[in-house]
Parts: structure tokens; sequence; C-alpha cells
């Protein structure tokens, strides 16, 4: 089950939008050591906008993922590739498809 998000925007400063988007790539490796964590995409929003969305079946994952890898390399780099501080959103799930998730809940009929 999926109950809770988190939803990251990043601004890359000028001239370092291709780094950023390198970073973000290189971060798929520890996304897929965090078990807690369901689901990691890293997005490009628009020029120079990016965002990584990630969902967990419970805080502690949740807590986890905000206290790891991604996160500290992430701050160890801010300064240096982003224009602005990150924007951090934590999310409720309210519904979701993943692989092997056909099934219909039962809230649904």
């Amino acid at each position: 089950m999926v109950t809770l998000g988190l939803q990251v925007r990043l601004e890359a400063k000028p001239g370092k939008e291709q780094e950023l988007e390198e970073f973000l790539h290189a971060q798929l490796s520890y996304a897929l050591g965090e078990t807690d964590t369901v689901a990691w995409f890293a997005v490009r929003i628009a020029p120079g906008v990016f965002g990584i969305f990630d969902a967990f079946a419970d805080e502690d994952g949740r807590k986890a993922h905000l206290e790891g890898e991604i996160a500290s390399a992430l701050q160890s780099r801010a300064g240096e590739l982003l224009a602005k501080p990150p924007v951090i959103e934590q999310l409720d799930i309210l519904a979701f498809k993943l692989p092997g998730s056909g099934e219909v809940p039962d809230s649904l009929g």
C-alpha cells in the first residue's frame, strides 16, 4: 500500500542545468537501494526546473528517505547547483497505480 509521498522542486542555477540533470540521474542507484521507497522519479518540469517525486508505504519510509543518501547528497551540492533552496512538499497519496497493483480497492467496488 502506498500512503505518503514527497514532491521536491529544484531550480538549477543558470549554466548548471546539465549538471543538475546528471546529479539526479546518479541518485537512481541510491533510490534503488531504499527498500522503503516504493516509487522514485526524477523529472524535468521546464528548462532549468527539475523535480523528484517519491512514494512510501508509511511515515518511517518517508523519514528514512529524508535522512538518506539522496537528501544528504542534495544538501551537500545545493549551493553549487541550485538557484534557491529546494521546495519540499509532504503529500498524502489518495490513489495510485503501480505495476502489480491491478486489484480494485474495496472502497471503489
